[in-house]
This record gives structure tokens, sequence and C-alpha cells, in this order.
């Protein structure tokens, strides 16, 4: 994996991307704001099961579609900007616990608010269990961990100390 990130490090793309200096500003900030975003519609989903929040009142397949839209396009651009974000620093990204991590995270939380979905959906008009509740708390910290770690993505080696993979660099 070093190897290829080594390679991709080298190539045109990447050192093109590198070479223009506001790019790199721009794209973190686009992730950043799109990470917000994702944030913003799992907590209004996730208060909507716990019947709180706003419009509580209103039914969740309701609360769904006003925010499934903003958050699935928000992840697609924040995927978008976190490759072209990889391609300009691969050896970086590949080297960093909390990279691989994040990744697997966004895919634990991605597939937990669809089972969410799945579960309310399930039983429309039934009243929510405190098993889909529990998960909804979960998908929640794990989106709170997604944030974190990618944050820690350049204090790698200081947050895990020997289990970072820079070790082995």
């Amino acid at each position: 994996m070093f190897e290829f990130a080594r390679w991709l490090g080298a190539t045109p793309l990447s050192t093109g991307i590198v070479s223009i200096p506001w790019l790199a500003r721009i794209l973190l900030t686009l992730h950043m704001l799109t990470s917000s975003i994702v944030f913003g519609s799992v907590l209004m989903i996730v208060l909507r099961i716990h019947e709180r929040g706003v419009r509580a009142d209103r039914p969740f397949d309701q609360t769904w579609r006003r925010f499934a839209p903003w958050l699935w396009y928000a992840l697609a651009t924040m995927a978008l900007t976190g490759i072209i974000m990889a391609i300009c620093e691969p050896l970086r990204e590949v080297s960093a616990l909390s990279f691989w991590l994040k990744m697997m995270l966004i895919v634990a939380g991605s597939f937990g608010l669809l089972g969410l979905r799945r579960s309310v959906a399930r039983r429309p008009g039934a009243e929510i269990s405190a098993a889909t509740r529990h998960a909804a708390k979960l998908v929640l910290a794990i989106w709170i961990a997604i944030i974190l770690l990618g944050r820690g993505i350049g204090y790698d080696k200081a947050i895990w100390g020997v289990l970072s993979p820079k070790n082995y660099l």
C-alpha cells in the first residue's frame, strides 16, 4: 500500500493538484462544510427518532425526506473532496490509522443510517422501539467519531503512538 501511495504522490495528477496553492484550502473548506451538513442531517434524523428537536410531531418519513437528500449529496461531495485531498498527499493518508478508522466508520455510519430508516419504515405510525433509539445514539456517536478521526489524521503518530503505521515508514 505504501508503494502505491508513493507512486500516486509522484504522478502528474498529484503534483499538478499540489502545485495550485489555494486548491488544498478550498478542498478542505468544502470537505469541512459538507461534513457539517452530513452531521447536521444525522443529528436531525436521530433527534426525530427520539421525538426531540424541530418538528418532532411530524412523521419520521417526512423528516427523512427532508434531510436525506442533504445527507447523501453532502456525503458524495465529502467523498469527492476527500479523494482529491488523498491524491494530494497519499502517503500521509494511507499511513494514518485515523484515516483507515474514519473510512470504516463512514461505511458503518452510512449503513447504520439506512438501517435506522428501514427499522422505522417497517412499522409506520408505531412507536419507535427502544432498540432503534439505542441504535440511533450509536449512529450519532459514529458520526462524531468520524469528525474527530478526520481531525486526527494530521496528528496520527501523536495520537496513536506505536499503533500508528507512520512508525513503519
